[in-house]
């Protein structure tokens, strides 16, 4: 029999126990284990909703890797020559799960009463549109297409609050190259994703528009996109798919050069790594609030149980079987502690992903309410973190049953 733990349970599971201070301080200690850890799962919880959310805005526009001729960083004029065939020798690649055309030209809407300059993005039927599906707000996606076209136009919702448009509206659309050229567009559909670098500018339309636009061929585009099943290991996919690029170069003999989303935006995502910061910081402050009450309660116990202490030692207990009693003792405060912070925190953030109550500036945060998402297993290292660390704190206050002599204790009141 493990005589520490049948003595902790009994202690644990004494319901007679009339002591004025111990069942308090065991109160105390076990809230302040489950404040911790429930504020640890909402931290967590937020921190990665925000960075997912974020990075699939913004690698919604951009994807996760993009290919363009080597010459691009130095004039949008340089294009590619892209037939299906080597659409099919990148989605070989591992790791890439979907390849997709586009291109982009400058242009002004125009109304009868104002105007706006834009970024008209032209993409194909192949075009993976379940980014623009998620956060359409008005009007249907149109069949997007690489040859006839109605010149449909997807516009954001900043963009048709400024010009005052709705679905069904048509307005001219001027593009200045050699020459003034002028498209009317039908209004199809009005996305919101918060993002005001992309709201403010990107229209949606058919490649075939733009292409026309530009002067370009039917095979040529502005670049390819590139869309991973795996973000954490972008680089691996990128360095695969330069591989493929360097010894296979385009129809024209053009060269391409690839690049991931994170060497897009930096700015963006070195933003988000930052947040890693916080977390750490609040991590550490919980697990020490944690650890405070575990060890002011222990104390306490302690020394309302000096008497029972005396009286094991009179019997012959060793030091190291009085200490494994409270440490097991302490151990079954944190459990009841780890199980209502995980109760309080996952229902917290299971409210939040139901109801969206906490809302935010989306102006400010690129986010309408507070995105939460639960990852099992960091919820799983938080609880063994906290349990590991409240037990290994309480290694030294429990020591203090050392010092306590059997003839003095038996005597203590």
């Amino acid at each position: 029999m493990n005589l520490p733990l049948f003595l902790s349970k009994r202690i644990f599971s004494d319901k007679g126990d009339r002591r004025k201070v111990s069942r308090p301080a065991i109160r105390i200690a076990t809230i302040g284990v489950a404040i911790g850890l429930a504020v640890m799962i909402v931290t967590v919880s937020i921190v990665l909703g925000f960075k997912h959310t974020i990075r699939d805005k913004v690698a919604g526009f951009g994807s996760h890797i993009t290919v363009q001729n080597v010459r691009a960083v130095y004039s949008p004029d340089y294009t590619i020559c892209i037939d299906s065939t080597y659409l099919s020798l990148l989605e070989e690649v591992d790791k890439v799960k979907h390849v997709q055309r586009y291109t982009t030209t400058q242009g002004i809407l125009k109304t009868d009463n104002d105007f706006l300059g834009i970024i008209l993005k032209g993409i194909g039927p192949e075009y993976d549109t379940s980014f623009l599906q998620e956060y359409l707000i008005e009007g249907e996606l149109p069949q997007f297409c690489d040859s006839a076209t109605q010149y449909p136009l997807v516009v954001s919702k900043t963009m048709a609050d400024k010009l005052k448009l709705h679905t069904g509206d048509r307005l001219f659309a001027y593009f200045i190259n050699d020459d003034v050229r002028t498209r009317k567009f039908t209004v199809c559909a009005i996305y919101q994703t918060n993002m005001k670098r992309f709201d403010d500018a990107i229209c949606i339309t058919d490649i075939y528009v733009t292409q026309k636009l530009n002067g370009f061929d039917s095979e040529e585009c502005s670049g390819l996109e590139l869309l991973s099943d795996d973000f954490d290991h972008l680089a691996d996919t990128k360095h695969d798919v330069s591989a493929i690029l360097r010894a296979h170069p385009d129809m024209a003999g053009n060269y391409m050069a690839s690049q991931t989303i994170k060497e897009s935006y930096p700015q963006v995502f070195s933003w988000l790594e930052l947040l890693d910061i916080n977390v750490l910081i609040i991590l550490i402050l919980m697990i020490a609030v944690a650890g405070f009450t575990m060890i002011s309660g222990l104390l306490i116990i302690i020394l309302e149980r000096t008497q029972m202490i005396g009286i094991l030692k009179a019997l012959g207990a060793r030091n190291g079987t009085v200490i494994s009693t409270f440490l097991w003792f302490g151990a079954f405060i944190i459990s009841r502690g780890l199980l209502l912070g995980n109760i309080i925190g996952i229902g917290i953030v299971v409210l939040q992903q139901q109801t969206g109550l906490v809302t935010l500036d989306p102006q400010t945060y690129y986010v309408s309410e507070a995105p939460m998402e639960l990852n099992v297993p960091i919820i799983l290292l938080l609880n063994v973190c906290t349990l590991l660390s409240s037990v290994l704190v309480l290694i030294l206050p429990s020591m203090l049953v050392m010092f306590i002599r059997p003839a003095q204790s038996m005597r203590y009141e």
